[in-house]
């Protein structure tokens, strides 16, 4: 199955890749390799925003880690000119948790970009990553992670 037939069959549509806000570029190209700057868990509806284990559910933080992943995908789909046919291994994932005092399940919140990294490309899918809680991240959003993918 194609990764356009399994977004298609998990109803995703790629949004268009957010713009940087900042003095840095969407994603980098270095050989075979296609480094995606962090990308937060906002969609059209405005993402989901707060603390985790305060005010966002470990539910809640895992459908934002999703919609980075999402996010993610539609960096990805630009840095190969539309084909993601093209993406060899989603190499590394790095994932912050916008953590609240006591919340260390940052692992499981993560998983909603991992499990979703998968659905997409299959065993391409399966990657390293890094799960990190920090004290905020930028405008407040939940979650936010960065990829590094291998492509042809």
């Amino acid at each position: 199955m194609t990764v356009a037939a399994r977004l298609a069959a998990l109803d995703i549509t790629l949004p268009e890749p957010a713009k940087p806000v900042a003095s840095y570029v969407s994603y980098v190209q270095t050989g075979n390799l296609v480094h995606v700057s962090g990308q937060l868990s906002n969609d059209a509806s405005g993402g989901i925003t707060g603390t985790v284990g305060v005010d966002v559910t470990p539910e809640e933080a895992a459908a934002a880690a999703r919609l980075c992943a999402i996010n993610l995908i539609a960096q990805i789909r630009a840095a190969v000119d539309g084909d993601l046919e093209r993406v060899v291994r989603i190499v590394k994932l790095g994932g912050f948790v916008q953590a609240g005092p006591g919340f260390t399940a940052i692992p499981a919140v993560i998983n909603g970009c991992s499990d979703l990294m998968v659905e997409v490309f299959g065993d391409a899918g399966k990657h390293a990553r890094s799960a990190v809680g920090v004290y905020q991240l930028p405008l407040g959003f939940a979650v936010e992670v960065d990829a590094i993918v291998e492509v042809r």
